[in-house]
């Protein structure tokens, strides 16, 4: 076993929910079918607390995708969304998850955003999937889900960064800001380590 799917935050709130991505929906069909060609298969959630300081509801006088900065990081503030025992938290009821072997939760921690499946968005803390990773001697890992321009995104880059051979299904994903990815997949074409996958 050298490779994994690893299925990003395929979660209610991102697809119907607070937080959807554009056409979320649609890539449940095609990730259904990719796990069917995986012997590995490992999902992530963003699992919020209500209090969570990226909401914008906890912030007097912000809205949705205003920004703050604290401890020297710009965060983007959110809708509430994946509260922890939700719905919205859940996964997608139409997403195979019946050969998902774990699932790495993240955002737990109300004072730190976490975007990447491996670290929260200042390093402060890992969720233990490279460790994970490392004890089945994995070195591929196939990324899909939500959303491409952020929690994908930075898994990506922190899997690099780790040394893992990424590959992107694209048509495994939807980005917020479709604009904002096309940049990040210049970037990411630059890694030798990195394969864009149709």
């Amino acid at each position: 076993m050298s490779k994994v799917l690893i299925l990003i935050d395929i979660q209610n709130d991102f697809i119907t929910g607070s937080l959807p991505v554009p056409n979320g929906q649609s890539i449940i069909s095609p990730v259904n079918q990719l796990i069917t060609e995986f012997g590995h298969v490992i999902a992530t959630q963003d699992w919020h607390p209500e209090n969570h300081f990226s909401f914008f509801t906890q912030h007097k006088d912000k809205k949705a995708f205003d920004s703050v900065t604290k401890d020297d990081y710009i965060q983007t503030l959110w809708p509430p969304h994946c509260v922890q025992g939700s719905s919205g938290a859940d996964f997608c009821p139409e997403l195979h998850t019946n050969t998902v072997a774990a699932i790495f939760r993240k955002g737990m921690d109300p004072n730190i955003d976490s975007y990447s499946a491996f670290f929260d968005n200042q390093k402060l803390k890992d969720t233990g999937l490279n460790g994970y990773l490392k004890g089945l001697n994995i070195k591929e890992l196939h990324f899909v889900g939500l959303a491409a321009d952020y929690c994908v995104y930075f898994s990506m880059i922190d899997a690099l960064n780790l040394g893992y051979s990424v590959f992107l299904h694209e048509k495994c994903t939807r980005a917020i800001s479709q604009e904002q990815f096309e940049a990040q997949k210049k970037e990411l074409i630059t890694y030798s380590n990195f394969t864009l996958l149709p």
